[in-house]
């Protein structure tokens, strides 16, 4: 099966132009407010199926003893968040990041793939991690 490595920001487009690991070009097109995870398989537009890898990306790896309250102000500020066993991840940024460290968290940094929430409007049983997304036009 061919694959397809894209940064989260690339993941939530509905429509795209998008290079496979061989260097071929294609287009996606999922329906909009979709988020397209690593290990998805969406289709084509010319009806292939194609694997998507989330591509690994600079986050901060951010810690605390009072990890609630850290995310609690980063969603204020509606960052994407990826919640971990103990930690958070964010996409660098220094802002955040001090705001994180004033919460009295720790924070180191990362290249991971970036798989943040979907929000609380996300249907987590439309497209779960490793599903299908057979849908173009």
């Amino acid at each position: 099966m061919d694959r397809v490595e894209l940064p989260f920001d690339r993941r939530q487009k509905s429509r795209q132009l998008a290079r496979l690991a061989n260097g071929e070009q294609v287009g996606l097109v999922v329906a909009r407010g979709r988020i397209m995870r690593g290990g998805d398989v969406v289709k084509t537009v010319d009806g292939r199926d194609v694997e998507i890898v989330a591509a690994n990306e600079k986050l901060a790896h951010i810690e605390a003893e009072h990890l609630a309250r850290v995310a609690y102000h980063l969603g204020n500020r509606h960052v994407p968040v990826q919640l971990g066993q103990n930690f958070l991840r964010i996409a660098a940024d220094h802002v955040l990041e001090e705001l994180a460290r004033k919460l009295g968290a720790r924070v180191s940094h990362v290249e991971a793939p970036f798989e943040p929430e979907g929000g609380a409007y996300h249907r987590h049983d439309e497209m779960g991690h490793g599903g299908k997304i057979h849908e173009h036009g």
